[in-house]
């Protein structure tokens, strides 16, 4: 398959960061592109970084000399990656998509839009449908196509095999949020050392809205929500990489511990059976033992790709409950945007 060429915007923060190094050797994207702010237009990449390089590994050599560009219309690629802050990102996704290009994006400004599919490929493939209706109504040559919030998205993969095999009717979930999760520099030391925040803005909104699109049905060019109730509480914790959720669920119809466990196991999702490089090969990971997941010891099961599920139990109150970890810089974002492009190269999208 021939490469596409690929620009990554806002490519000098952590999540663009993050975009380059996930992007190094993929097969199925050419880094041909890096914009950001005009503070940074005109340097060489490892120049407008100097110094801000947060992400493991160090600046891969093939964009460590590459001019970085202004966040313009005409530069030379056929998708681009969205890792800008949202409060500017909205019209320069809005202009790129206008002039032909495929966005994929993981910005929350065009999440909620009625005709932006919200994906995660395991989960909502057949929401790539929409995208013929959101040229149509925007009079775009290209289009934008956006993944969840970094929460949203461990949760729904985790739970996804539950919900199709026998519904889910009430989620109750406490999430433990790493520090990356406020980007960089992110939180101020005195206020997380020997601490907790209990307060993320429009983090449990997101949390308790997304997942409704996500699992919606998409009829006659619309969503059509899905019916379950989600309650969310949203924590800051002094973890560098990987939330962790204590998730309780109801579910619609009864199963055993052993047949939820099999069903979390046994799914596979779309990107799986294409064989999608930035696929992982066992979306949803469950671990025995009575103190497992742990953000230090199982975030990068995966690559930093899958949810990983522990210490499920039944629950007095509701079904079941359990922890669910989840990679927030991968998987949870750009991790999620670059699979998200790959299934469209699949599908001959791009």
């Amino acid at each position: 398959m021939k490469k596409s060429k690929a620009a990554v915007l806002g490519a000098t923060g952590m999540v663009g960061q993050r975009f380059l190094a996930l992007l190094e050797n993929n097969p199925f994207f050419e880094v041909s592109a890096l914009g950001a702010s005009e503070r940074s237009a005109g340097k060489k990449y490892k120049e407008a970084v100097a110094g801000r390089w947060v992400v493991e590994g160090g600046i891969p050599e093939k964009f460590a000399e590459m001019v970085v560009e202004k966040c313009e219309p005409g530069i030379d690629a056929e998708i681009v990656f969205g890792a800008l802050d949202s409060s500017i990102a909205e019209p320069i996704e809005q202009a790129f998509a206008k002039e032909g290009y495929a966005v994929s994006s993981n910005t929350r400004c065009h999440r909620m839009d009625e005709d932006v599919p919200l994906m995660i490929p395991e989960v909502n493939p057949g929401h790539l449908e929409i995208i013929e209706t959101q040229k149509k109504n925007r009079g775009w040559d290209g289009f934008i196509v956006t993944n969840p919030n970094c929460s949203t998205i461990a949760m729904v993969l985790g739970l996804n095999p539950l919900h199709r095999k026998f519904g889910l009717e009430k989620i109750m979930v406490t999430t433990m949020q790493a520090l990356s999760g406020a980007g960089y520099p992110g939180v101020a030391s005195l206020d997380i050392l020997d601490n907790v925040l209990p307060y993320i803005k429009n983090e449990e909104e997101k949390m308790q809205s997304e997942p409704l699109k996500i699992w919606s049905e998409l009829k006659d060019g619309k969503f059509v929500n899905a019916n379950i109730n989600i309650s969310a509480h949203c924590n800051r914790v002094n973890v560098k990489d990987g939330h962790l959720e204590a998730i309780s669920v109801a579910l619609k119809e009864k199963a055993s511990l052993d047949e939820v466990k099999k069903t979390l196991r046994d799914f596979r999702g779309e990107p799986q059976k294409l064989g999608l490089p930035s696929a992982p090969k066992q979306p949803v990971i469950v671990m025995e033992g009575e103190a497992r997941p742990q953000p230090r010891l199982d975030r990068m099961v995966e690559r930093g790709m899958a949810s990983v599920v522990g210490r499920l139990r039944e629950d007095p109150i509701l079904d079941y409950k359990l922890l669910l970890l989840g990679h927030n810089t991968i998987r949870g974002a750009a991790g999620c945007a670059i699979l998200n492009a790959e299934l469209l190269k699949a599908k001959k999208y791009i």
